[in-house]
């Protein structure tokens, strides 16, 4: 096959959660751990964090992927899900897989594949690990999917663990409660390797406290290792965050291109893993650290968070899509000037839509949309459902059909909001020029 046919294969035979869901979770690592076995454990072969969370686990991913890059090493990414190519979930020093590595890997294991019948994402992680071990970088920045403790990536020993924050999404799969997805994610500390906890509702700790002293391995909470002081805005769009040291007492200032408000706690989790791998050995100089942090979006290709999309109106899309995420997407819109704001939003069909559309700002005009894959909700359904909560707008199949009427109705001084689903802000990116 070549790669076209290769893409084909992989999304017409493989369960996909991103497009089907709930028929391609597997609820074990019997498939992950056979392909290990088949491919001669290849995740033994390279160093590697692993981090997990329910919000914030791409965004820090990538923060350590680019200052691991600036400080020199040879870093590898594995990220999900992808939003314009693939390739984007599997880079090496930024760089996306080349083509001819996607298509030599399932020509070469068909018959491992057809025997096994693995999930999607099962075999894009096994991908991506061959893919590393033969490329041999120095360090692997490895994110989850959708859980921990039964995910693929977790037969990978890391250096260091970290849980980027808990927040409620994926229940039917991941249990009923915040508590019960903290047990899952929770499930990639292992025993003595070092776990760092990002933003965390205390009254989950226990639960990562409990496990990681029953391993024996370390733990640290990023915001006692640094007290988030302000944040401010550059003229050259970068966020500006000032920490203060509780150890020292001494005050910290650092830039990040990233630039959503909810960016502030990854950049500290970022921080107090780096923290903990200088003294394994890895040589992580603060210019080169400031350099990595101010580069993430050059240096890893990572689109979709806060991202502005285009000026008068001021254009932005955000792949939040829990309760958590839209939370911090509606803390950040109540701090844009807008004369009017408009909401163009999609949802998936597995999750009540409630949870998130009684969130929403009530003010807004809304543009419901259908993203373009089969899990998309219908955007009937969420206008009907969303008038309960005073959400007043029209219903469009297509993303850019939404878009293209925001954009109609807003004015110079209005902000079009873009988001409610990472597919919907995918189904956005894809109609930029050059995409």
């Amino acid at each position: 096959m070549n790669y076209k046919q290769t893409l084909a294969f992989l999304y017409e035979n493989l369960p996909m959660f991103q497009r089907t869901g709930q028929a391609a979770y597997k609820a074990n690592l019997d498939n992950t751990h056979r392909l290990d076995e088949a491919l001669g454990h290849p995740h033994r072969r390279f160093r590697s964090v692993h981090v997990a969370g329910t919000n914030g686990k791409g965004s820090v991913s990538h923060m350590l992927a680019s200052v691991f890059m600036e400080s020199g090493y040879k870093t590898a990414l594995y990220t999900s899900p992808h939003l314009l190519d693939f390739r984007e979930r599997i880079r090496l020093n930024g760089e996306m897989i080349p083509p001819a590595e996607v298509t030599r890997f399932v020509n070469r294991h068909m018959d491992l594949i057809l025997e096994i019948a693995p999930s999607f994402f099962e075999i894009t992680a096994m991908m991506a690990f061959d893919y590393f071990a033969r490329e041999e970088p120095d360090i692997a920045i490895i994110e989850t999917g959708m859980g921990g403790r039964l995910d693929s990536t977790n037969i990978i020993q890391p250096e260091l663990a970290v849980i980027t924050n808990i927040s409620h999404d994926h229940a039917r799969f991941l249990g009923p409660t915040t508590r019960h997805i903290a047990g899952e994610k929770a499930g990639i500390i292992k025993s003595r390797v070092p776990v760092i906890l990002g933003s965390m509702d205390p009254d989950l700790i226990p639960v990562f406290t409990e496990r990681a002293s029953a391993l024996n391995a370390p733990l640290y909470r990023a915001d006692q290792a640094r007290e988030l002081l302000f944040a401010t805005q550059t003229p050259e769009e970068l966020m500006n965050v000032r920490f203060r040291v509780p150890s020292t007492g001494e005050t910290e200032a650092w830039q990040t291109d990233l630039m959503g408000s909810y960016q502030q706690e990854n950049l500290q989790t970022a921080l107090a893993a780096l923290d903990v791998m200088r003294p394994k050995g890895w040589k992580l100089p603060p210019a080169r650290v400031g350099a990595g942090l101010t580069g993430v979006i050059p240096h890893t290709g990572l689109h979709g968070r806060w991202e502005t999309l285009g000026h008068n109106p001021r254009v932005i899309c955000d792949t939040g899509h829990n309760s958590g995420g839209i939370r911090s997407v509606v803390r950040q819109l109540e701090q844009v000037p807008a004369k009017t704001l408009h909401m163009v939003f999609g949802s998936v069909s597995d999750k009540e839509p409630e949870e998130i559309l009684a969130l929403l700002p009530s003010h807004a005009r809304y543009y419901f949309v259908r993203s373009s894959v089969p899990r998309s909700a219908d955007p009937a359904v969420l206008k009907e459902k969303g008038v309960v909560y005073g959400l007043r707008g029209e219903k469009f199949e297509r993303v850019e059909e939404g878009i293209r009427a925001a954009r109609r109705e807003a004015g110079p001084n209005d902000v079009i909001f873009i988001g409610g689903s990472t597919f919907v802000v995918a189904d956005a990116l894809s109609l930029l020029p050059g995409k």
